[in-house]
């Protein structure tokens, strides 16, 4: 069930997340403000089951509505513009994005009370570790 991801998510730990937005071909002065930033996420369920999932820092907010399974078209905090489905698979969110030939995914779980996100992009993984705020 996506319930379990609501709430706000504070970031304590980014792992290659440098490797990972070279893989996916963010330049290198973006790069620089995305491996400073350390954003919180912020998930909530809406009406009918519309999923909201903020990314919220100094430097930029981003928001994306969805529902489970249907594609949609996402504008990435760096520019990209993909088409993205979200799924629920064995607990874990998975999104997967599509732009230019090429695709990447996030996939989400929840891990000891944390919340657990692995970009994934061919071979290189990076790992974002969350906190819920009290």
């Amino acid at each position: 069930m996506a319930e379990k991801f609501v709430g706000t998510w504070k970031m304590i730990s980014s792992e290659n997340f440098d490797d990972y937005m070279k893989a996916i071909g963010v330049g290198f002065a973006t790069r620089q403000v995305g491996n400073r930033t350390k954003p919180n996420l912020v998930v909530s369920i809406e009406d009918q089951g519309t999923i909201s999932m903020k990314s919220q820092s100094t430097f930029k907010t981003t928001e994306v509505k969805f529902k489970l399974n249907e594609p949609f078209e996402e504008t990435t905090a760096d520019d990209r513009k993909t088409t993205t489905v979200i799924t629920l698979d064995n607990g874990k969110l998975v999104q997967k994005q599509s732009w230019d030939g090429k695709e990447t995914s996030i996939e989400r779980e929840i891990s000891d009370g944390k919340l657990i996100a692995k970009c994934i992009m061919g071979d290189v993984v990076a790992v974002r570790t969350y906190v819920k705020e009290a």
